[in-house]
């Protein structure tokens, strides 16, 4: 009876064990870090904690955090675990994590995504978990129709800082909305054409002139031609071919999607080329991420984004360690206020910064990111940030700017320490 106990006791110490494991995150530098993503993956958790309770709960002295499970495969099981925490400068935290049957509450919306399309009624219908155009989408003519055939023309990205649009049609750039507020506006703009987004308003505006620009991180690719001449191609037009839009992620914490170009035309004379571009966006961020991938690139080709230059302000350079940025900041919104553009990425993925030619047909007025093309089944990944000065008050000069800058080189290039127990 008594051995039975101590077996009892044993198998209840471990499947309590087991299913408990400390986590230790450590943010190594003197710098405080807002809103930091902290990402688990499915892959290493299984290993660690050895229970057949399909969730986890993270908790902080007792207090639970807000974790969001993503299924990044569509296969019906969650591949990563991620959650926000704000670290002090050296912190060093220690958190629970326990396995559940039950999925974790939702806290708050601070990440989300969407693509709607309208309805014959000129409402616009649910919010789509994939889409798709074909080859030669064209852009509204607004002279005809009040509405485009997408709420906001395309997908929009945003989190509770800043937001984000694509054009979904052969012009395929990406815009820029400035936020006043941390609600989740863009299931509401653009809902009414006689609303026009491009004014300020309590959520704000549409802050970004885009014209003939590489946007805001849309994407080309630059080939040396036979005759020795340098060519740069927008990936857009007709020769972009058809787009296919998958949701993989809407919050609350991270927004996550992919865009998919599976014949892309770019150039006379080469096979077509296989790209898709998966994008995110998480809480309290100045920035999304895309991480790209290419299928059938030439060997003389490079990967190229890059952002606007229509009112003559200056770009720089910032590079840290092992990361560099390109910035723009200057009087250059829709609103005549401030704005700070910048690229970061790092620096063995970006091979050089450009001025767009002035005699360039395709792409003009555009400060250039040229990207090394990734290695087969690899990506290159870079930030694109929008700082814009109503939003906080780090932007209110170039140099506030700037040192934003500095602080997120620092961040990118020292991970938090995890360490299991």
């Amino acid at each position: 009876m008594k051995e039975r106990l101590i077996l009892i006791c044993l198998l209840a110490c471990y499947n309590f064990c087991s299913a408990q494991k400390l986590l230790t995150l450590t943010n190594p530098i003197n710098i405080y870090r807002s809103d930091e993503l902290i990402v688990m993956k499915r892959s290493e958790m299984v290993k660690l904690i050895s229970t057949g309770k399909p969730y986890m709960k993270v908790m902080k002295e007792g207090q639970e955090l807000q974790v969001q499970f993503d299924d990044l495969d569509n296969d019906g099981k969650w591949d990563e675990a991620v959650f926000l925490y704000s670290f002090a400068p050296f912190e060093k935290l220690v958190l629970s994590i326990t396995a559940t049957g039950d999925k974790p509450h939702s806290f708050k919306q601070r990440a989300h995504v969407r693509q709607m399309r309208k309805n014959t009624d000129n409402s616009f219908g649910p919010n789509l978990s994939s889409d798709s155009i074909p080859k030669g989408q064209q852009n509204t003519d607004f002279s005809k129709v009040k509405l485009p055939p997408f709420l906001t023309e395309g997908p929009a990205w945003e989190n509770d800082n800043v937001g984000f649009r694509l054009y979904f049609d052969i012009r395929n750039g990406k815009d820029i909305w400035g936020k006043t507020t941390p609600r989740m506006m863009m299931d509401s703009v653009g809902v009414n054409p006689s609303v026009i987004y491009h004014n300020r308003a309590e959520w704000g505006m549409d802050i970004y002139k885009v014209g003939s620009s590489l946007s805001a991180g849309a994407l080309a690719i630059k080939i040396r031609q036979p005759g020795g001449k340098d060519s740069l191609i927008r990936l857009g037009g007709i020769n972009m071919g058809r787009v296919i839009y998958q949701k993989i992620a809407d919050g609350p914490i991270r927004a996550k999607f992919k865009l998919y170009y599976p014949e892309w035309k770019f150039s006379a004379g080469y096979d077509p080329i296989s790209l898709s571009e998966e994008i995110s966006i998480w809480g309290g961020q100045y920035f999304y991420q895309s991480e790209i991938r290419l299928l059938g690139a030439p060997g003389n080709s490079k990967l190229v984004t890059g952002f606007a230059n229509l009112y003559s302000v200056p770009s720089a350079e910032l590079n840290g360690k092992k990361t560099a940025v390109l910035y723009s900041y200057g009087l250059q919104s829709e609103n005549k206020d401030g704005l700070g553009l910048a690229i970061m990425g790092s620096k063995d993925e970006i091979h050089s910064f450009d001025d767009s030619l002035p005699n360039e047909k395709d792409i003009k007025d555009s400060y250039l990111v040229t990207l090394n093309i990734p290695a087969k089944n690899n990506s290159t990944t870079f930030r694109f940030y929008a700082g814009w000065s109503p939003s906080d008050p780090h932007f209110l000069s170039r140099e506030g700017f700037v040192n934003f800058l500095k602080g997120q080189t620092e961040i990118y290039e020292k991970k938090i320490l995890m360490k299991w127990k």
